[in-house]
């Protein structure tokens, strides 16, 4: 057997999602310890600047993927965290990106069913509203974070470690797939949030387990990304029915056609699976 076939592959437990949890906590803790700092020294608060947002969600990641790196990865495997992100054909592109957008679609109408009014979420949605306000107020702290940043360190965590350390430790690739799907939702911590990114993890998750490439994903959850950016600079919503001004039956039904019809060209090419270029 060549040395590549005789690495270690590491496995995700709850060790792993503690190192996760307590790696972020820490990560972020220190920016905050900054801010507190900077608050005595210099009487000012770096919480409402674009770019302590961003440096508040790059140190909390950032200390996710370390502490996983250096206290399991490491040990399970006797060498550091690395990922495959080999590129793939440009028919490839043509089969995800296409299924990517029925998705969104379809994501949008389930989405669009969940109230925004009442006792429950009436209070909750207006401060949903609010911290996404914050968010998008700068273009360019928006695409930083949205476009960038958070399609590379949430497929890394939650693709590239969740996923595959739970398929590596024998679960079926299915339940691996919802499962992390599941978690990335939850993360988000909010229920217009939640259906959306169940579905997109959905996604992600096939095409990480079919492509073997963590690139995919990662390109795939930056263009759903832009895709909201730009309907909120241009058209001040996140809903492609109201942006092109047509019904969200119409968005539904185009939505799940795309999925249907791209799920099963892109499933039918990749029914033959190989091994990974970088086995982790």
């Amino acid at each position: 057997m060549t040395e590549k076939h005789l690495r270690k592959k590491f496995v995700f437990n709850w060790k792993g999602a503690l190192a996760l949890i307590v790696g972020m906590l820490i990560g972020s803790s220190l920016i905050a310890t900054v801010n507190v700092f900077y608050m005595f020294v210099f009487k000012g608060n770096l919480q409402y600047k674009d770019f302590y947002l961003l440096l508040t969600n790059a140190a909390g990641f950032l200390g996710a993927i370390f502490a996983f790196d250096y206290f399991i990865y490491r040990p399970q495997t006797g060498r550091k965290l690395n990922f495959n992100l080999s590129t793939m054909n440009v028919g490839t592109y043509l089969l995800i990106f296409p299924m990517m957008l029925g998705m969104m679609l379809i994501a949008e109408y389930v989405t669009a069913q969940i109230p925004v009014s009442g006792p429950f979420f009436g209070p909750y949605f207006d401060y949903f509203s609010s911290l996404m306000d914050q968010m998008t107020r700068d273009k360019a702290t928006m695409i930083v974070l949205a476009v960038i940043m958070a399609p590379v360190f949430e497929e890394v965590i939650f693709r590239g470690i969740i996923q595959k350390g739970l398929m590596n430790k024998g679960m079926k690739p299915i339940y691996a797939i919802i499962v992390s799907a599941l978690v990335f939702a939850l993360v988000h911590g909010n229920p217009w949030q939640f259906v959306g990114a169940v579905l997109l993890g959905c996604i992600l998750g096939l095409v990480y387990y079919k492509t073997k490439s963590l690139l995919m994903p990662i390109l795939l959850h930056g263009f759903n990304n832009l895709c909201s950016s730009l309907l909120i600079f241009y058209g001040n919503t996140e809903s492609f029915s109201d942006f092109f001004n047509v019904s969200e039956y119409v968005v539904l039904g185009v939505g799940i056609v795309l999925l249907a019809v791209f799920y099963f060209l892109f499933t039918r090419k990749y029914r033959v699976h190989y091994s990974e270029t970088n086995q982790q």
